[in-house]
């Protein structure tokens, strides 16, 4: 008796579907570019955000970290803060921020994943992201380094969803920023003893 093969038919997919998910990565891709356009625009104000406290601390990382690939030193503001008011209340106003700004990163690559799909490198990241997503997310969250905007580039364009990247993102970027707060807080103490 012989063994017949099954061959599995792909359909492929509806032409309504493929212009719709063309739609949302092209305003995905819009909305990243809009947002740091506006943010580099208003750059030079980013000093007068210091003084709104705990708020500022907020506003510093989202303004700081919505900013593709182009640096924004929010970080050293809130070492700054850290060392003037309550550390952990600067990282826990601080983290939200920075997770919220990092989304134009996450839409930049969502909409920009077409060229980005055939390359070796996207397509180990992706497994990668399949399996352990929300943990890559959040330890490079969670360490100041500059390759977090390529991690959410990435994950937008590996299509991981959107919430578990805001999740894990938000915890890792809190505790980014108390450990940063904490820096600024215990460098002034430092300072100051040595100078009694």
């Amino acid at each position: 008796m012989s063994q017949h093969s099954q061959v599995e038919v792909q359909t492929p997919p509806h032409p309504a579907a493929s212009s719709n998910t063309l739609w949302r990565r092209i305003a995905a891709l819009a909305v990243a570019i809009i947002v740091t356009g506006v943010i580099l625009f208003f750059s030079n104000r980013i000093e007068e955000l210091k003084g709104l406290g705990y708020l500022g601390a907020f506003l510093i990382m989202l303004v700081g970290n919505a900013t593709v690939i182009l640096p924004v030193p929010g970080v050293i503001f809130v070492i700054a803060m850290g060392s003037t008011l309550n550390p952990w209340l600067v990282g826990l106003c601080a983290g939200p921020g920075a997770a919220l700004g990092e989304l134009t990163g996450y839409l930049a690559g969502y909409g920009g994943a077409a060229p980005l799909e055939h390359m070796a490198i996207y397509q180990r990241f992706d497994r990668w992201m399949d399996r352990f997503g929300p943990w890559i997310i959040f330890i490079l969250a969670a360490i100041p380094n500059p390759v977090f905007d390529m991690a959410g580039l990435l994950a937008g364009a590996s299509h991981m969803p959107w919430w578990q990247f805001l999740i894990a993102a938000w915890l890792g970027k809190t505790l980014q920023g108390i450990f940063l707060a904490w820096a600024g807080a215990l460098s002034l103490e430092w300072v100051t003893q040595l100078f009694a």
